[in-house]
């Protein structure tokens, strides 16, 4: 039934192992378990599928131990959890002392604990026992005694009319009237009968009121007198005047066609100032794009005293009652879990990311032993600090200059493709990170691959206007104009730049929603006729849960119309725009570095092209824990 039960050590020292077949898993455990899940801090839910297996595992936080079990994910083994709380109770009891000897585990572990195998033994059975005791428990129904339909009686049943006493029979003190009820226009009753209600009675005025209008019906159905004039007729319909409508003599004065009057001065004049006041940043953005924001060690310490300080009106104060020499427990930690998880939620961290950090901070904390509540509050903002950095933390790092230089050598284009839903600001951003690539002093060439919206086109050429002016001949438009295949411009395009000795090229894309089907798949036809060294995706910092369905759909759609047979190419790269509009609300970054593992490359925080940013992931972590 159980393939493997190990315990060992966070330094990876293997205290004690236990396993019924021959298969290895070495490399599962270190890769798997240690590499993707404990070090990477993804996904510490305490189980892990790989394969057909299944790993369930504990962290004891206060001997630095980890219990491990691996059984087959068929055999659905129901008394894992209680084997586990079973072996980490007798071996923490048996060999106490050992674990807080740092020097035993130098020694060799197999003459410590070689003895815990009768105890396992032993919790093994226990374990088994208790499950199929369960297993055999048949719950019995109810009997009619037991249920809600015996307590019900005949007067339960009956219902009372309105203004009838609850013990009142019905028709008991209502006294006959001989008056008619209200007659209906042919003279016969309204309802073929005489109804006899109580004064003041709901149904008494229901009645007075029908009367009435029984008679304003006989009032109105009278015929007109043949003698009155009938009202004369309008002689056509009049033509309704709107209020500041204008008259016909304005048309004069509102007519721009005229070539002498147009407005292409006005715009000139507008590009020109732009122009002049992007002038000043020339220079700016040189070599690597400077932190979203500058944070120091001594800002973060002075951080934690106000954290500590100002604790009593935030999720800090929580933790109050957990001072003392005592250890911490999951029970201990819900209050405080609860209240984080809100937090972030509110910060526009998505629900399943807010999770998996919460138990991630409750597996660090849980079993600590604290003494004070300046202690707990530092061990808590610190293991809260270290889950989001680990988060946020790529598994990768993206330097675009020096690919940039690298394919240079290679005699080829460098080929970034931006995608993303409708009015994320795709072109937009698509224009800083061409100012920033100039300033770096590399030719890119635009492909105009959106050729879906309207409108899409003319705005890369007024920003190739804008970017020419300031860096003169660094930048050109390839364009086929509305209607054409996306993949064959983006193909068009590479061919181009390479004959012509581009450094880059940044295939600009029609936005799309992660549901639409038919542009999905000619996203991934892009990409995979093409092969881009980048594909990057661009996110508003605003959303939250959405960003999560956002992302999953894209990636969906890139790996379901991949080439069969071949690793299908995902996101690699994330931007994230209008981020200077959500104040501290940062949980976007978190959300979608959570599901998709891939850095965050740019940071869009205003309306010039020297508005680029890195992300700053100490900047991150403050705004969600202030």
């Amino acid at each position: 039934m159980i393939e493997l039960f190990s315990i060992f050590t966070k330094g990876g020292v293997c205290l004690w192992n236990y396993q019924e077949g021959d298969y290895n898993f070495t490399d599962t455990v270190n890769n798997e378990l240690i590499k993707g899940t404990l070090m990477q801090e993804r996904g510490n839910t305490g189980q892990k599928k790989v394969g057909n297996y299944t790993m369930k595992f504990q962290l004891d936080n206060e001997y630095n131990v980890i219990f491990l079990v691996i059984y087959q994910s068929i055999v659905n083994l129901s008394y894992a959890e209680k084997l586990l709380s079973l072996v980490i109770e007798n071996f923490r009891e048996q060999y106490s002392d050992n674990l807080r000897d740092e020097t035993a585990l130098t020694t060799q572990p197999s003459k410590i604990y070689g003895g815990f195998d009768d105890t396992f033994e032993n919790a093994l059975a226990e374990a088994s026992r208790s499950a199929k005791a369960s297993e055999n428990v048949v719950k019995k129904p109810k009997t009619f005694q037991e249920s809600a339909k015996s307590q019900k009686t005949i007067d339960s049943l009956i219902v009372s009319r309105p203004g009838q006493k609850k013990d009142e029979k019905p028709g008991k003190g209502v006294k006959e009237t001989s008056k008619p009820a209200p007659s209906s226009p042919g003279g016969a009753s309204s309802d073929g009968y005489n109804s006899a209600s109580p004064p003041g009675s709901p149904d008494e005025e229901v009645a007075r009121q029908r009367a009435k209008l029984f008679n304003r019906m006989a009032g109105n159905s009278k015929k007109k007198s043949p003698e009155e004039p009938a009202p004369a007729k309008a002689k056509g319909k009049q033509a309704r005047v709107w209020a500041l409508s204008g008259k016909a003599s304005d048309v004069a004065s509102l007519d721009r066609s005229n070539p002498k009057e147009n407005d292409e001065n006005a715009i000139n004049e507008e590009e020109s100032r732009f122009v002049d006041s992007m002038r000043d940043h020339i220079g700016s953005l040189k070599g690597d794009l400077k932190a979203l924001q500058e944070s120091d060690d001594e800002d973060d310490d002075d951080a934690d005293h106000d954290v500590v300080k100002q604790s009593s009106g935030g999720w800090f104060s929580m933790i109050k009652g957990l001072v003392g020499e005592k250890k911490l427990t999951s029970e201990d930690l819900t209050p405080l879990v609860e209240k984080m998880r809100d937090n972030l939620i509110m910060k526009n961290v998505a629900s399943e990311p807010a999770e998996k950090i919460c138990q991630s901070v409750v597996s660090k904390l849980e079993g600590k032993v604290v003494t004070n509540f300046t202690r707990v509050a530092q061990e808590v903002k610190t293991a809260v600090r270290e889950s989001l950095v680990q988060l946020l933390t790529p598994k990768h790092r993206v330097d675009i200059l020096r690919d940039v230089v690298e394919a240079k050598r290679e005699g080829r284009p460098y080929v970034i493709v931006f995608c993303g839903v409708n009015g994320v600001g795709k072109s937009t951003n698509l224009a800083k990170i061409t100012f920033w690539l100039t300033e770096n002093k590399h030719r890119v060439l635009i492909a105009a691959g959106d050729t879906f919206r309207a409108g899409a086109v003319e705005q890369l050429r007024t920003h190739t206007r804008h970017l020419n002016a300031l860096h003169p001949q660094s930048v050109h438009l390839y364009e086929q104009g509305y209607g054409k295949d996306a993949a064959g411009l983006a193909a068009a395009a590479i061919k181009i730049a390479a004959e012509r000795h581009f450094d880059v090229v940044l295939v600009d894309t029609a936005g799309r929603m992660q549901d639409n089907e038919p542009l999905m798949r000619e996203l991934a036809k892009l990409i995979r006729v093409n092969e881009p060294d980048l594909v990057l995706f661009v996110g508003e910092a605003l959303v939250g849960n959405e960003a999560v369905d956002q992302l999953v759909k894209f990636n969906e759609a890139l790996a379901n119309h991949a080439t069969p047979g071949q690793k299908p190419r995902l996101i690699d790269g994330i931007v994230l725009t209008k981020f200077d509009t959500i104040d501290d609300k940062v949980g976007a970054a978190v959300s979608m570095t959570y599901i998709t593992g891939q850095p965050i490359l740019f940071v869009g925080c205003g309306q010039t092209y020297a508005d680029l940013r890195n992300l700053n992931v100490g900047a991150v972590v403050h705004s969600l824990l202030n």
